[in-house]
């Protein structure tokens, strides 16, 4: 392939690729991110591999993440447009037979939605799609993530050609500037204010830096962009760079994310050949290029600065904010960091403009956001949702309510330094600004949703532990803070607590968050002091009633078997790892006799009413299950 050197020839080496795809009157594109292959998508690609043995009729994609991972392994056939669901390696012959010979629709395939009766065929009428609206992942069903020619039958590289060719680097710029673009990776800060700032920034030397260390518990946003896409974001850094005057670049990837790395190494590599990458990129001029750096796995590395040091090859620890990295930041040079989203929305603002761009959205926080959307809730997945959309919304329509019929207790967004939201917050839009004010944060698009079976003390104190063991402890209100502050939650969730535990916490949280050195300190606080403000009342459950209400602490619960409920089965007997069962001597059930719990052997592991097919295993606090023990056990004893 020779190197494409003007954008004439841009714009005839997309048209070949797009007749090339257009060829195909049949397209299968099997879901082969992450969570689908997880569960089977990669025997399902051999099976497709198979069965159609070369058919030229048919293109077979092994695409990105389709988003709906709840229903995985996804197929979609078109031009039938129809979706399958759950699909098995055993149901290919039927989709090669049916749907893709003869044209019909396997109707036990579709997805149906529990307690709903419908049925759905398209992807635009699935619940789960129908409120997205799809600008980066737009292309994550459609391309081989490995094929240059996919990117580019769809306009791939258009904008580069657009921005080099026909646009001076001002004009570039003030394209982001006039699009209100905001950084997708936590801070929502400014980003062609941040190109602005690195431009005229003192220096030889301007590096830009995609930062794809995604280590939220429950965050797979970036990852599935750079499996399904990885020429975007490319894509977005060379124009990035042709604007700020970046001479070289750089990928920062979690080790943890080997498809993402293989899928974008791959991607530099074809780009490349193909002259986007390398000296005098599509004869412009412009020499820059992109090397892949892997991270080590430390949460703390996502912080810019601390980025920067892992980068230069010394231990990722963060430095004071006030040196801005635009002016001294990779090896103390002007440098420009954006996450893998903000680069990937950079192509779609110049080809369409910033003017369309801002129509998405709200006005201080246009455009879309990519969430991983996880938890208790029927439908998880990835989504790509306008700003302004409410929780609600997400919650409720796309992610389809709470699992099991269950109530909603709160949502988590911004990952473990975001915050936790109540039922009275889910009118509360999507945006950067007023998820902040509301205690929360946008974060970098995690959102993970709670039943009434969570506990949100818990879920407080599992984030402080995690941030403390990712603190890099540089910083003393980090460091010691977060320790004493995770003291006392433990105390809390152990039955040990005090009423004067509840202003300690917010009195260390405001503490830490004022005078820690980087954002994961400053934000850490987020979970405990959210939590306190919307849940105070179940923190007084632990403190004076020792009490959990979500039935999760260990030290404030007991397990006792439901006399009425029972039907003597006992497959609760037969799990249990410490023996804490027995019958029950002349109490006859339907199929055997009545089990209790011995509450002073039992170690609340929770197998016995995982298994217990009637429900009868009921979960209380210790006053209620002692009490209970008394009148169905020690009294007929």
């Amino acid at each position: 392939m020779p190197k494409l050197g003007t954008i004439e020839q841009v714009k005839r080496f997309q048209e070949k690729c797009k007749t090339a795809l257009d060829k195909f009157p049949l397209v299968v594109s099997l879901c082969h991110g992450t969570a689908c292959c997880a569960i089977g998508a990669k025997e399902l690609a051999a099976a497709f591999e198979e069965a159609l043995n070369g058919e030229k009729s048919v293109k077979f994609i092994k695409s990105g993440c389709h988003g709906f991972c709840e229903v995985g392994p996804l197929v979609v056939v078109r031009p039938l447009d129809v979706v399958y669901q759950r699909v098995k390696p055993s149901d290919v012959p039927e989709i090669v037979e049916r749907s893709l010979k003869k044209g019909e629709v396997i109707d036990r395939l579709l997805y149906r939605p529990r307690g709903n009766g419908k049925v759905y065929a398209k992807e635009e009428e699935i619940p789960f799609y129908a409120k997205q609206s799809k600008v980066v992942l737009a292309l994550n069903s459609r391309i081989d993530p490995y094929s240059i020619d996919d990117y580019m039958a769809y306009g791939g590289y258009g904008a580069l050609a657009k921005a080099l060719l026909e646009m001076t680097p001002d004009e570039v710029l003030q394209e982001i500037v006039d699009a209100r673009l905001r950084g997708r990776g936590g801070g929502g800060f400014d980003a062609g204010r941040k190109w602005k700032g690195c431009r005229s920034a003192p220096g030889e030397r301007r590096h830009i830096i995609c930062n794809a260390d995604e280590g939220d518990p429950g965050a797979f946003m970036d990852e599935s962009i750079l499996e399904g896409n990885p020429h975007s974001v490319i894509e977005g850094m060379v124009i990035g760079a042709w604007a700020i005057g970046g001479t070289d670049g750089f990928i920062y990837v979690r080790n943890e994310y080997p498809r993402a790395l293989r899928a974008f190494s791959n991607a530099l590599k074809q780009a490349r050949e193909y002259g986007f990458l390398g000296e005098n990129i599509l004869s412009s001029g412009m020499d820059f290029d992109i090397k892949v750096s892997r991270g080590g796995g430390a949460f703390v590395c996502g912080e810019s600065s601390a980025l920067f040091r892992s980068l230069e090859g010394d231990v990722g620890e963060p430095r004071a904010k006030y040196i801005h990295s635009v002016e001294r930041g990779y090896h103390d040079e002007p440098t420009n960091l954006n996450n893998v989203e903000t680069w990937a929305n950079v192509p779609h603002i110049i080809n369409r403009g910033a003017k369309w761009f801002r129509s998405l959205g709200t006005e201080d926080s246009p455009g879309t956001k990519v969430f991983s959307l996880v938890g208790k809730v029927e439908n998880t997945g990835l989504i790509e949702v306008p700003m302004g959309i409410t929780l609600k919304e997400v919650i409720f329509e796309i992610g389809g309510g709470i699992k099991e019929g269950r109530d909603f207790k709160a949502v988590q967004t911004g990952g473990p330094s975001g915050g936790m939201l109540s039922q009275s917050q889910l009118d509360l839009p999507v945006d950067f600004d007023v998820l902040t004010e509301a205690g929360s944060m946008m974060g970098s698009g995690g959102m993970i949703v709670m039943d009434e079976g969570t506990c949100v003390v818990d879920v407080a104190k599992y984030f402080t532990d995690f941030l403390i063991e990712e603190s890099c402890g540089k910083c003393l209100p980090c460091r010691e803070g977060l320790m004493h502050m995770s003291r006392i939650l433990h105390r809390i969730t152990e039955g040990q607590g005090e009423p004067k535990d509840m202003e300690s916490l917010k009195r260390l949280g405001d503490a830490v968050a004022v005078a820690s050195l980087c954002g994961l300190g400053t934000s850490a606080p987020n979970p405990v002091l959210s939590s306190i403000k919307y849940f105070e009342d179940e923190y007084l459950a632990h403190i004076n009633e020792r009490r959990c209400p979500g039935r999760v602490c260990r030290a404030l619960i007991s397990y006792h078997i439901d006399p009425d409920t029972c039907t003597g089965c006992g497959t609760c007997e037969k799990v249990c790892p410490v023996e804490a069962i027995q019958p029950v001597a002349g109490e006859e059930r339907e199929e055997g006799l009545l089990r209790i719990i011995d509450l002073a052997v039992c170690d609340k592991c929770d197998a016995c009413r995982e298994v217990c097919p009637e429900e009868a295993i009921l979960v209380e606090s210790p006053a209620i299950a002692l009490e209970h023990y008394r009148e169905n056990v020690t009294e007929k004893r």
